[in-house]
């Protein structure tokens, strides 16, 4: 057995046109997958698809733009998947939303709803849209991608730390719920990852210096690092994994 083989298996990945949800399509393409590539933007999830196909063969990757704010979008999104590639096999809930940064006296109803909508109740909606198939077919892997912040308490991305904290007992419920059917459910916590949602804190010399001087590896990650540990647990390598939080963080909640 190869431990990390995709053949044959369908992908979903949220939040796909870029970032940590982008380099997860392009390792679980690499790796054997039909990928479906989604975001709210068309043209950006149709040229990641495009490079995709044009590196692992026409059909390898699909392109369904959807908004995780609309629960008609995400069942369209799932009803073009199994029209197109088939039923999803891989759920990968990455997309997420932070409006506001700022203590928690500061935040208006209408944010926190939606940091709490998106970052929690899509990927619920999402897991209702696919679980019923993974559980009859007795396979399947979900993975939530939350955040170290969920750890830990913030004077300034609260509601957003709140929001993938719900996340981490998400997974543990659905671990709970879908085991008996041989659908695992996980949860990645990235650390700091060099992407465009963290770009105000890696682009700033200063900030960067802070950020990484305790770290033990003394950097911040990459998305493809990011991608290893979802390769992992949706291959048959993360078989008797379930209910759990893979922390991908260079080791920073380690000391």
């Amino acid at each position: 057995m190869n431990l990390f083989d995709l053949t044959g298996k369908v992908a979903l990945i949220t939040g796909s046109s870029r970032g940590i949800g982008k380099a997860i399509a392009e390792q679980m393409a690499a790796h054997g997958a039909r990928v479906v590539i989604s975001s709210r933007k068309a043209p950006a999830c149709e040229e990641v698809a495009k490079a995709i196909n044009a590196e692992h063969g026409d059909g390898t990757a699909i392109a369904v733009a959807a908004s995780i704010s609309s629960k008609e979008d995400l069942q369209r999104l799932v009803e073009t998947t199994n029209e197109q590639l088939g039923e999803v096999d891989i759920l990968v809930c990455n997309a997420a939303t932070n409006p506001y940064y700022g203590p928690m006296d500061g935040i208006s109803d209408e944010q926190f709803k939606k940091i709490l909508s998106n970052n929690v109740i899509s990927n619920h909606w999402l897991v209702q849209q696919v679980a019923p198939g993974m559980r009859k077919r007795k396979e399947g892997a979900i993975i939530i991608v939350s955040s170290v912040g969920g750890m830990t308490g913030s004077t300034t991305i609260g509601a957003y730390n709140i929001s993938k904290a719900a996340d981490f007992q998400l997974a543990r419920n659905l671990a709970a719920e879908f085991g008996a059917d041989n659908v695992r459910v996980n949860c990645i916590a990235p650390g700091l990852i060099k992407t465009d949602f963290a770009r105000a804190l890696w682009e700033d010399p200063q900030m960067l210096e802070l950020v990484t001087a305790t770290a033990p590896m003394k950097r911040i990650g990459l998305p493809e690092e990011v991608a290893g540990a979802a390769v992992f647990l949706a291959a048959p390598a993360g078989n008797f994994i379930t209910g759990q939080i893979i922390v991908v963080d260079g080791g920073v909640t380690s000391v």
